[in-house]
């Protein structure tokens, strides 16, 4: 089942809304995601501003693509090493 992709304007009102229902399930099937979504939300953003949650969101990108990089970079440093064997 694909993921979808939530703003975080979203999920911020969204957590809202749940809080004001008190965890009624029709307020979870309103928005389409699962009990257990809304308590994973609960805890990545309790307490945090709408722009916390962007930067927390930005910031969490940026380390995905730098992991990326670090992967990237060690496999061409284990080919050049490689080549490099070879040749001696």
């Amino acid at each position: 089942m694909p993921r979808k992709g939530r703003s975080n304007e979203e999920i911020v009102h969204a957590l809202g809304q749940v809080e004001e229902a008190r965890r009624s399930r029709k307020s979870f099937a309103g928005w389409g995601v699962s009990e257990q979504t809304f308590y994973r939300w609960k805890k990545q953003f309790a307490g945090l501003g709408l722009s916390e949650i962007r930067e927390l969101r930005s910031l969490r990108h940026e380390n995905s693509k730098l992991k990326q990089l670090v992967a990237d970079l060690t496999l061409d440093r284990h080919i050049l090493q490689e080549i490099v064997r070879k040749k001696l």
